[in-house]
């Protein structure tokens, strides 16, 4: 069988999610550097978003297609188990995140990872405009995890995958991080699964790196 290739930058929090995927059910894979837009990635994707992936003459985009083919393809662990109850709240808490958390998030990130203010720093009106849908979201999956220590049910699954790599970003910055702290159930809960072999494996390169290789 070909190898899966996954073409993305490793910063990403959705080529990371990915990532996780194929370590959590031992996938092998080849990772691929390719930027948003670039010809390669706009070979597959429509809109030139990462990740996207070639198996052979078959390829995908968007990450919550690729892990389906993922697991429907490979043996391991089930991302998206058969129980049609859990199946659906795991579908229901990535619609929630890749829909209204994640976008939210990933605003006030780039304020810090991309920062567009004067003399290079981070833009503070960009920061305290998103700040408060930031702590709400926060709010939202504290309460969420603070049951069991996952998103849905009790073991960790695609919707956990899925969370996570924006979480360890938050926990970067200056705003975020302080929400993070007195989170306290959502603070245990990125800190027990960072422990994760998956998670320890797919840890990206600095932003800086990034920038510096920008055109």
């Amino acid at each position: 069988m070909s190898e899966l290739e996954i073409i993305g930058v490793p910063q990403s929090n959705f080529v990371r999610t990915v990532r996780i995927a194929c370590e959590e059910k031992q996938v092998p894979y080849r990772f691929t550097p390719g930027r948003p837009r670039s010809p390669e990635v706009s070979a597959i994707h429509p809109l030139g978003k990462i990740p996207v992936t070639r198996h052979g003459d078959f390829s995908l985009c968007e990450s919550k297609a690729i892990a389906t083919y993922i697991d429907r393809l490979f043996p391991g662990s089930r991302l998206f188990p058969d129980d049609p109850m859990r199946c659906a709240k795991i579908e229901q808490w990535v619609s929630i995140a890749n829909t209204a958390i994640i976008p939210a998030m990933n605003v006030y990130l780039r304020c810090y990872f991309f920062p567009k203010g004067a003399d290079g720093a981070p833009d503070r009106a960009v920061i305290d405009k998103t700040l408060p849908e930031v702590r709400t979201f926060m709010d939202l999956c504290n309460r969420a995890v603070a049951q069991t220590g996952h998103l849905v049910g009790t073991e960790f699954s695609y919707a956990d995958m899925n969370l996570l790599p924006v979480l360890a970003y938050l926990r970067e910055c200056p705003e975020s991080g302080e929400v993070l702290i007195a989170a306290k159930e959502l603070a245990l809960y990125l800190d027990r699964h960072s422990e994760r072999a998956s998670f320890k494996a797919t840890v990206p390169p600095p932003f800086s790196e990034l920038r510096l290789r920008s055109p």
